[in-house]
């Protein structure tokens, strides 16, 4: 490394679980076609209530990649959690010989809702049959920061741990907490979130956002920038990622996929949407500055898309105020309008999309999105043969957390 320079955080592993399926080059093809994966609630319990659309993740069997020991005291955020770590590290060609020290590798996740399904479980036994049927890992794996620990104990990872307790922007603020400890000395970090926000008892819960789509048609759910928005449609599962110093990843021979230059955040509020057009434009900025980037660098915008006609607004007067001229010209896209919002998960995604879109040329549209009220140039209907170099990931939380990040193509 050159003298004074910054130690760069790069990307080298992406482990995908998501309602378009499992593993990362699965989730591309369904987000490039522009399919959507949004349908009917199916979970037992879930019936009677006003929720009807949302991306679950069909077909995922904890059972054939998780010990038992581990399946039995975690929740299936968890499990999505540790699946998906396991993905990243498969695909960052990383393992126990590349550990030169376990205090050398950490573990970032970020969290919204926790072990619900777990919790509700153990609550049942309890009310139904009593204490002594009440399983003493009710203590930990309703927790948010359970995935978090069982990452770090499963795989032997010593090195700094934390878990960022937020509203779905913390999912780009646990990728920027992870790039800053590798910065600080620690050579990787695995890091990401995943949420399963379907159990009845999770419902519920949500049932009081406003925000939430009480659609009945998958198709007419979650339509974020049009006059049809009617808020979004939740989603379980998630993204892991490797996050390493980029001389330490070229010493192992890993070739970075993607650069994270820039992070910034700010709050604004909890559903005030108008006011959230400053605090995301403010973010949005600290990100450019941090990365060194001009707002004409920016290739693509990875949108929050809410689904909400005042935050759609306070999003696209954001970008043109953070962005000028160029916020007309710039591709945005949303591929999450075809798996739903998973909370924390959701920017994670994205920030796997980006990473995936920049190396196929290829930015993927946003489905069912087609009659636009909004002056952005919207991606829809099909993807667009593009090259993007410089990636904006943007989120912004039920809470009011606002969050932007910057990625760069390779490193």
């Amino acid at each position: 490394m050159s003298a004074g320079r910054r130690p760069r955080a790069v990307v080298t592993g992406l482990g995908v679980v998501s309602p378009h399926g499992v593993g990362a080059e699965t989730f591309w093809k369904a987000v490039a076609d522009g399919t959507s994966s949004l349908g009917p609630v199916t979970r037992e319990g879930c019936g009677h209530l006003p929720l009807r659309v949302a991306g679950e993740v069909r077909g995922f069997d904890a059972v054939e990649t998780i010990e038992e020991r581990f399946l039995v005291q975690t929740d299936r955020f968890t499990h999505f959690a540790l699946a998906a770590a396991q993905l990243a590290m498969e695909d960052a060609r990383f393992g126990r010989a590349d550990i030169a020290s376990p205090y050398s590798v950490g573990v970032v996740t970020a969290a919204g809702s926790g072990g619900g399904e777990f919790g509700q479980r153990e609550l049942q036994n309890l009310w139904g049959h009593g204490s002594r049927y009440v399983g003493p890992y009710q203590s930990i794996a309703w927790f948010y920061a359970a995935s978090t620990g069982q990452i770090s104990i499963r795989n032997d990872f010593k090195g700094p741990c934390g878990v960022v307790a937020a509203d779905e922007a913390g999912g780009l603020d646990a990728l920027a907490h992870a790039a800053l400890t590798v910065r600080g000395g620690t050579e990787r970090v695995v890091c990401g979130a995943t949420e399963a926000p379907l159990a009845p008892y999770s419902v519920v819960c949500q049932l009081g956002y406003p925000e939430l789509s009480r659609a009945d048609e998958p198709d007419r759910a979650y339509r974020p920038f049009t006059a049809a928005a009617c808020g979004f449609a939740p989603a379980e599962g998630g993204a892991m990622l490797v996050v390493e110093e980029e001389t330490a990843a070229r010493e192992r021979g890993a070739e970075p996929r993607a650069t994270v230059a820039g992070h910034a955040a700010t709050f604004t509020g909890a559903s005030r949407w108008e006011q959230s057009r400053a605090g995301l434009a403010r973010a949005i900025q600290g990100a450019l500055a941090e990365a060194g980037c001009r707002p004409e660098e920016i290739d693509v915008v990875f949108a929050d898309a809410l689904g909400v006609p005042e935050a759609d607004r306070a999003e696209a007067l954001a970008l043109t105020d953070a962005l000028g001229a160029h916020a007309r010209r710039v591709p945005v896209t949303a591929p999450k309008t075809g798996t739903g919002r998973a909370y924390c998960a959701a920017p994670v995604l994205d920030v796997a999309t980006a990473v995936l879109s920049m190396e196929h040329g290829l930015i993927p549209p946003t489905p069912h999105v087609f009659d636009l009220c909004h002056d952005l140039d919207v991606v829809a209907g099909r993807a667009r043969a593009v090259e993007p170099r410089t990636a904006l990931v943007l989120s912004r939380g039920l809470m009011g957390g606002n969050s932007a990040l910057v990625l760069r193509k390779g490193a």
